[in-house]
Parts: C-alpha cells; structure tokens; sequence
C-alpha cells in the first residue's frame, strides 16, 4: 500500500494545484478511435516539466510517445475490467470524498472558526453556571416559560444575591449542590459551543443573558481568565481516603509521608508507586497518568499542584485532594502548539463540534441561492396529506404502491427529484428527533431538510461538471489507480516471479553489471595521530584488530575505531588514496580524522553474479518488460496522431 501510495503521489503531486486551461482544444490523438485532447497533454507536460531528471523526457516528441503509451495501458487496463475491481473502486470513492471537501464545505467559514478557536486556546476561563433544563425540541411555550425562569433567576443575582448560593438552590445540573456551579478552567473545544461563546463574550465578574444549549438555559458568570497552561504529564502515588473513618484516614496520611521519605531518600518512584498507590489503574504503570489540561480532571486541587511542578524540583510534597492522599512526579509539559502546527487538529475538531453546523448552514444558503426551486404544489400537498400523527411515535409507513407518487416533485439544476423519493425519506426521519407540531408544520420542515440535502448531493454529484480541475485530479487519479494495479500485475509482479525471463535478460545484458577492481579491507580510524602512529605499527606488524582495539580503548574512551568490508575501487567509504594491493597504507587524513588501511586480499574486476546486482538486474527488467509491452498494446490498439496539432502544441509550449 505504501508503494501505491508513492506511485500516485508522483503521479498527483501538484494535483491540488489550479489547473491552467488553454483557451482551445483539439484531439491530439486517437485510441481506438477515443479521442485524447490537446488540453490535457499541455497540462500535465507542463505539471511535470520541473519534476523530471531525463531531459530527454523534456523533449516533446518523446514526452508524446510516453503520454500515448500512459494512454494506452489505462484503455488495457479497462479492457481487462480492472475498473470494476471493489478494491478499485472503493479507493476511488474514498479519494473522492477526501478531494470533495475541499469544495464543499465554506473554507472561509471554517478558517474563521479555526482563528476564533484557536485564539481562545491561549486562554483558560473559569466559569460558574446555573442550569434550567429544557429538551432541544421543546414547544415554543415551553421554550418560552424556560426562558423567563432563567431570566427571573438572574435578576435575583444581579439585585445581589451569591450566584453559588443561588446555583445550589436552583440549579438543574446536580453537581451544583456540592461546587455552588463551579466549573473550574477550560478552554476552547471542552464545553458544547453556545456554552463556549457564552463563556468567552462575558467579562470576567459579570453574569450572562441566558445562553441556551441542547441541554437547556445557562447563566454564566466569569470568574476568572488566565493564558492556558498547556498539558502535563505526571505520575502520582495515590492513597484512598476513607468516608466517615478518621482513623483509617490518618492511616493514610502517615502512610503517604512515609513514602515520601523513600523517595527523599532515593528510591525509585516507579516501584514505590507500584507497592503503595491505590489507584488500581495507573499503579501497574508506575503510576503514570494519560496527559491532561486545565478542566480534565476532577481535582483542581492535583491539578494545580501537577503544573506547579518544574524540572529543578519534579515531585511534589504529600497532598490532600477530595479523593485521597497523594505524591506526583512530572514527567513532562507540553506547551500550547502554534498556529500552524495546531491547524489541522482544530479542523478535524471543528468538524466533529457544534461549530461544523456553521460551516454546513453557511453552505446550504449558498446553494438555496444557487439551485432555486418550484415545487409541485399539488403533489406536495397530495403527500402532506398522507403524513399523520403517527410519525411522532416512528409508526408512520408510506403507501405500499408510490407509483402514483413518482412525478417530478421539483428540480434541481438537471436532476427530478420525484415525489416517491421524499415518501422514503419522511419515513426515515422518524429516528431523527424531529417533532415539530402540528403535523403540517412539521412536513414542510420535512421538506425544506429533504430540499437542502438534495441540494448538497447535487453538487457533489456535479463537481466533475462544475470544476474543471477537480474533473482533472479525479480523472488523473482513477487512470492512476488503474496503471498501478495493471503494472503491478503485468510488470511487477512478472520481474519478481519470472525466474527464466529474468536470467535470460541477465545474460544477454551481463556486460551491464560490471566490478571495478575491490579490495577486502581494515580500515582503522582515530582523531588523535599520536594513537594512529602507534596503530600503525602494530597493524605493520600484523597485530589482530582485537587487539589494537583492546589496547586503545576503555569502557570510558573510545581511541580507535575499525571497519571491515570488501570495496570498489573510488567508494566513499575507503579513504583517499588507497591503494588496489595488498600491503598497509601511511597515516592519512581528511577533517579531524586519521586513518590507516590493510587491504588484505584484491579482487580483480569482472562481471557481477546475478545475486550481486539483483536490485538493479530487476529495475531493468521491469523497464524491458515494459517497453517491450508497450509496443505489444501499440499492435492491439490503433493509434493515430495527429501531427498538424501537435506542430500547433509545440508552438504553444515553446511560447
């Protein structure tokens, strides 16, 4: 996979780029009598021009002749079926969807999210709310009592009553009882996004106007607002307090004090946590915790005490937390990432969060404005009149025969949409949570989503029409998947399973395959000439580089290094001047390096074995393979060419 993935990416490499169009096109030539235009040789000459090393494969005679024989392998592997493939077309359908995103969805929307996201990142707030809960699909009157009751909480606040005594009174969120509404610090992408925005637009000791979320109205009041402090990493050793037992407490908290002084007295933490920490799941571990922020945990208290901590002074004093008794040691901390390194993360968060229904809703009204329509409103009605109160309850089934349903209800671009294709859809929105009332209203918010989503299927369906570069990369792409799979199975694979073909290539090219004269070497090594003199004397002396090394080297100091091996003539890895003999060379130099070199054995040049040149032998054996088959697909195809527009193309290109 990863060698497809090569392959298409030198094939795609600059696909994302905009793609020039000439202003005309002609056939360049003909396969088969299908036509192949101008355009697309222009563009994709020009596309490659910087990327190859041949300079022959500049030339545009030749450049043509390997565009026909590209060609000319895609109308194979059509031929064979391999488009039908499920593998092939399931990696096609994948592709397309990655490169589609990149044209439908609102860019400017979304990098607007992605400034305000990550602007926010630098910042931690702390926030209390109080909640009035209310279902996301509520009646307006509900909506509406909901909302005077959370107005009427906040004028008690801002006449002066404790926003913590009045969150535990009153508060539908039950946390509330016991942290007065308290949320701690967090930052963008922790709280749902209406929540968020409130939390962010509110200066710091002021209260909200009701922010409402999917789970109801909010009063929000800012305590406080810091720069983020980034992650941490830590490990900790933790002992459980016990409810309601003082002496099993107290237990616990000499017992974490003696722990404390084995580690003051040396003792590794890791196996001290192991022994002693109570908490089941990291004490395996060494007490190691997974990285955290501000607002992760449940204890602001270990929080604060894990991000206190500093290289100079890594572990902390015994603490108390509402949990237990605990020690921590950092392990590390990780800054907030910049910009650029963290652009991609808040996209695939956005996309996930709230905020991707602004992008979608930025969208849909473009293409409302886009793809007007007119509905059949005698179909319409004949099909709102079929949707009753059953829907609420996900019992509502369309009519057994929708034939007479089947008329365009409306049009989008070119594309019917028909009134039996909306009878399916209402029937799969009985899941969705919709329950608009009456029933009329309902069916017409039905419809105005079924209208929206046709809209959006459309212009994917349409992009190809519409874009002419994203026509270009999808047809680059699907021809691409098609080459690699017909190479891999006609070439590829062939040169690696083709034993006899191999051989018979190796013999009839083995002057190809050429040593120049090697020699089996000692290559001694050191910075210090003083120590190389003395190498030198005992290697003279046909001393054992075990023993030169023995001599020279401690466990504390390394004097002089050896290498061993059998090398060409000129490698990089002999040094300069050696000489193809046998014998001990002089002390020579290069940078801050002294070297001494036995050659012990030379082994005449000659013609490489087939194992010796096997990786080379097997490229060019593919690169045989492969013209000799193109010249075979010229005999099965028929391909004409029209010389008088290519003359006009070169005249374009050289311009």
């Amino acid at each position: 996979m990863k060698l497809k993935h090569l392959f298409l990416g030198l094939l795609l490499c600059v696909a994302h780029a905009v793609i020039a169009q000439s202003s005309t096109k002609e056939i360049l030539f003909t396969i088969d009598g299908k036509p192949y235009y101008t355009d697309e040789f222009i563009r994709v000459y020009n596309k490659n021009l910087d990327l190859v090393k041949d300079e022959s494969q500049k030339d545009l005679n030749q450049y043509l002749e390997l565009f026909i024989g590209y060609k000319l392998k895609v109308n194979k592997a059509n031929k064979l079926g391999l488009q039908n493939g499920a593998q092939y077309q399931s990696e096609l359908k994948t592709y397309r969807t990655q490169l589609a995103k990149n044209y439908t969805t609102d860019s400017k929307v979304t990098k607007e999210l992605v400034d305000e996201g990550y602007k926010r990142l630098l910042k931690e707030v702390n926030a209390s709310h109080i909640l009035v809960l209310l279902d996301e699909n509520a009646a307006p009157a509900d909506t509406l009592a909901a909302y005077k009751k959370t107005m009427a909480i906040r004028d008690r606040i801002v006449k002066g009553e404790d926003f913590g005594t009045v969150a535990q009174e009153v508060s539908q969120d039950p946390s509330a009882k016991e942290n007065k509404g308290n949320l701690g610090y967090f930052t963008s992408f922790r709280m749902v996004y209406a929540f968020e925005n409130g939390a962010f637009n509110t200066p710091v000791g002021s209260i909200s106007m009701p922010v409402r979320t999917r789970f109801g109205y909010h009063l929000i009041k800012v305590n406080d607002i810091r720069d983020n402090r980034g992650d941490v990493s830590v490990a900790h050793i933790m002992l459980l307090k016990q409810k309601n037992d003082m002496d099993v407490s107290d237990v616990a908290k000499a017992t974490i004090e003696d722990v404390y002084k084995k580690l003051q007295q040396g003792e590794k933490f890791e196996e001290l946590a192991k022994q002693f920490s109570e908490d089941k799941s990291s004490a395996s571990k060494g007490g190691v915790l997974n990285r955290f922020g501000s607002g992760q945990l449940s204890s602001e208290e270990f929080e604060n005490q894990a991000f206190s901590l500093t290289k100079e002074n890594p572990i902390s004093k015994p603490f108390e937390t509402q949990f237990g008794w605990h020690i921590v040691k950092l392990i590390d901390k990780f800054p907030i990432k910049s910009y650029d390194e963290s652009r991609v993360e808040l996209e695939n968060k956005i996309s996930k969060d709230d905020r991707s229904r602004l992008i979608t809703n930025s969208l849909t009204e473009k293409l409302r404005k886009k793809y007007p329509i007119k509905r059949d409103a005698k179909l319409f009605g004949t099909i709102a009149k079929l949707v009753t109160d059953s829907f609420y309850e996900g019992k509502w089934e369309a009519p057994a025969d929708t034939k007479k349903y089947a008329g365009t209800l409306f049009t989008i671009g070119t594309k019917a949409v028909t009134g039996d294709v909306f009878l399916n859809y209402i029937v799969t929105q009985q899941k969705s949570g919709i329950a608009i009332k009456p029933i009329d209203k309902l069916t017409e918010k039905l419809f105005e989503n079924f209208a929206d989503e046709q809209r959006n299927q459309y212009n994917n369906d349409n992009l190809e029409n519409e874009f002419p570069e994203f026509s270009a990369v999808m047809d680059e792409y699907r021809d691409g998947l098609l080459l690699f799979d017909l190479m891999d199975k006609e070439i590829w694979q062939r040169s690696k399973t083709d034993t006899i073909g191999l051989n018979a290539f190796y013999e009839s090219h083995k002057n190809n395959y050429l040593w120049k004269t090697r020699v089996a070497t000692e290559v001694y090594s050191s910075t210090k000439l003083d120590v190389m003199k003395k190498v030198l004397a005992m290697v003279k002396k046909n001393q054992d580089a075990k023993v030169i090394k023995d001599k020279f080297n401690t466990k504390e100091t390394l004097n002089v290094m050896v290498y061993e091996g059998i090398y060409e003539e000129g490698a990089e890895t002999l040094p300069k001047g050696t000489k193809m003999e046998v014998g001990v060379s002089e002390i020579t130099n290069k940078g801050d390096y002294y070297f001494v070199t036995k050659v012990t054995k030379v082994f005449p040049a000659g013609v490489k074995n087939i194992e010796e040149c096997k990786g080379k032998l097997v490229n060019d054996y593919q690169q045989y393979l492969e013209q000799n088959w193109v010249d075979e697909l010229k005999k099965e195809f028929t391909v004409k060419v029209n010389q008088d527009v290519f003359e006009k193309v070169k005249n374009q290109i050289k311009k």
